[in-house]
C-alpha cells in the first residue's frame, strides 16, 4: 500500500497556485489559439499579396522594358529614317542640278550637231575640190614616184565614197597627202626604178633634190639624164656630169656625207 502523507497547508497553496497557473494557461491557450491561427492566416494572406504584388510589379517592368526596348529602337529607325531623308534630300537636289547640267549640254550638243551638218554641207564640196587640186597637180608636177601619188589620189578618191569613214577622217588623210606633197618639195631622195628611153624600159637610180632637181643614172652609171620641165623630157647629159649625179645619189642615200654638187637646173621663162 502507498502511504499518503499529509500535506501541510503552504504544500497545498503551493500546489494550488501551480495549478492555477496551469489552469490559466490552458485557458489562455484555449482563447488564444484561434487568434494566434486566425493572425497567423492573416501573415499568410499578407505574404501571399505581396507575393502577388511583386509578381505584378515584376510583370509591369518588364512591360516597361519592352515598351522602353520598342522605343529605343523606333528612335533609331527614325533617326536612321532621318539621316536617309537628309542623304536623299542632297542626292536629289544633286540630280536636278546634273539634270539641269545635262539640258544645257543637250541644248548645246544639238547645237553643235547643226554646226556640223553645216559644216559637213559646205566641208564635203571643199575636199573634192582639195582632191581635184591635188590629182592635177601631181600630173603636172615632174615625174618622180608616179605610181606611189597616183595611187595615193585614187585611195582618198575611193575613200570619199565610203560610208563607213566619217569626214574627219576623210578630212585628215587628205591633209596629210597635201603634207607628203609639200614634204618632197624640201627633201633629197634617191631610189630605183624603171625609166622608158627611146622606147625601151631601163632600170635606173634617180636622184631627187626638191622639186627642182629630177636626174637619172643608169646602173652600169655610163648614162645619166635629168627631167626638163620646159619641154617636159627627160635629156641626156654629157658624161662629164655622171660623177656629180652619182656623188648626189650616194649622198641621199646617206653613203656619202653632204656636200655642194654641180647639177642641171632648168630655169623655167614666164612670158610677159
Amino acid at each position: 500500500m502507498r502511504h499518503l502523507t499529509k500535506k501541510g497547508p503552504r504544500e497545498w497553496a503551493w500546489s494550488s497556485s501551480r495549478l492555477g497557473r496551469v489552469f490559466c494557461c490552458a485557458v489562455l491557450i484555449l482563447f488564444l489559439c484561434p487568434a494566434l491561427l486566425w493572425a497567423s492566416g492573416k501573415v499568410t494572406q499578407a505574404i501571399e499579396e505581396e507575393e502577388a504584388l511583386l509578381r505584378k510589379g515584376q510583370e509591369s517592368q518588364a512591360r516597361i522594358d519592352a515598351m522602353a526596348e520598342e522605343t529605343r529602337q523606333l528612335l533609331a529607325e527614325y533617326r536612321d529614317l532621318e539621316r536617309q531623308w537628309e542623304n536623299l534630300t542632297i542626292y536629289n537636289d544633286n540630280l536636278e542640278e546634273m539634270t539641269r547640267s545635262q539640258v544645257a549640254e543637250m541644248a548645246s550638243l544639238e547645237k553643235q550637231i547643226e554646226d556640223i551638218q553645216v559644216t559637213q554641207r559646205e566641208i564635203v564640196p571643199l575636199m573634192l575640190r582639195m582632191l581635184d587640186t591635188l590629182e592635177g597637180f601631181v600630173a603636172a608636177d615632174i615625174p618622180f614616184l608616179k605610181p606611189e601619188r597616183h595611187a595615193r589620189v585614187e585611195g582618198l578618191q575611193a575613200l570619199m565614197g565610203r560610208a563607213d569613214v566619217d569626214i574627219p577622217e576623210k578630212f585628215r588623210q587628205i591633209m596629210l597627202a597635201y603634207q607628203t606633197e609639200a614634204d618632197y618639195g624640201r627633201t633629197i631622195e634617191a631610189y630605183q626604178g624603171e625609166l622608158t628611153l627611146d622606147g625601151k624600159v631601163r632600170s635606173v637610180e634617180f636622184l631627187r633634190i626638191g622639186r627642182v632637181v629630177l636626174a637619172y643614172q643608169t646602173l652600169d652609171r655610163r648614162e645619166s639624164g635629168f627631167w626638163d620641165v620646159r619641154h617636159q623630157a627627160w635629156v641626156p647629159l654629157q658624161k662629164r656630169h655622171n660623177q656629180s649625179i652619182r656623188q648626189g645619189i650616194r649622198i641621199a642615200a646617206r653613203q656619202a656625207a653632204p656636200e655642194l654638187i654641180q647639177v642641171p637646173v632648168v630655169i623655167s621663162e614666164v612670158e610677159p
